[in-house]
């Protein structure tokens, strides 16, 4: 299996600890999140890593070597890093539609590797990560399910769609059809002028077309956090590493 983390853009919400470095490049306890991705993904015993990336490139190419990771890590490059992420994932189309199953991973996680064993020891073809433990508003990405099935994938969502919704984790896993699917829905995204949009939305609409071909796993209770903002840099390191570290 193949997995492809996303890591090209500029982590303008972050303040200064986002412009001076990509943010798979923070560190915590010695150990950058791109080191800690590439450990789990490792261990798990995944075949190749395809990483796009674009602010800074060279950075995150310098942190492959030094780990030693470069006959099993690849990069491609985005030169259009600032019009979005859906030409970050545009740009993996060749991947996308290799014919595999596959990881999408966004690079800005801190979190435990069970979340990972989840992903790979599942048996739904197409899964979702949920987290019902979240804190609500704007800012988190949403699942929705109803009836047992997923029935949104947003922001903002309407408050009578679903029986319950929990926090999506930025991590999928995608048969090979899918990920075909995915490739060809991207580029149609980019043809058509809407890279602005985040790349969520053409997973939406995939899963929106053919729910049933898409599920989840329930991770609630196993620590995570995505990092946008400077407040999520204390989190990560006085709440969410700690629990990791005892996992």
């Amino acid at each position: 299996m193949k997995a492809i983390i996303l890591a090209a853009g500029v982590g303008q919400r972050l303040g200064k600890d986002g412009q001076i470095q990509p943010k798979c490049l923070l560190k915590f306890n010695g150990k950058s999140l791109l080191e800690r991705h590439l450990n789990y993904l490792r261990y798990y015993q995944i075949d190749e890593v395809v990483i796009a990336v674009g602010y800074q490139a060279e950075k995150i190419q310098d942190e492959i070597k030094a780990l030693g990771a470069e006959n099993w890590v690849s990069t491609v490059y985005n030169p259009d890093y600032t019009k979005g992420s859906i030409i970050s994932l545009w740009s993996l189309r060749q991947h996308l539609a290799a014919g595999e199953d596959l990881l999408l991973m966004d690079a800005d996680v801190l979190y435990d590797r069970h979340i990972i064993e989840r992903l790979l020891k599942t048996d739904i073809s197409n899964c979702f990560l949920l987290d019902r433990d979240f804190e609500a508003g704007d800012e988190p990405v949403k699942l929705c399910v109803k009836d047992g099935y997923l029935v949104e994938f947003r922001k903002q969502v309407a408050l009578t769609l679903y029986d319950f919704a929990g926090e999506s984790v930025g991590f999928f896993r995608f048969e090979n059809a899918i990920a075909r699917r995915l490739a060809s829905r991207t580029e149609q995204y980019v043809a058509d002028g809407l890279h602005d949009q985040p790349y969520e939305e053409v997973i939406r609409d995939l899963l929106l077309e053919t729910p049933e071909l898409f599920g989840y796993e329930d991770i609630t209770g196993l620590p995570w956090i995505e990092i946008d903002f400077p407040e999520d840099i204390q989190r990560a390191q006085n709440q969410t590493l700690p629990q990791i570290e005892i996992a």
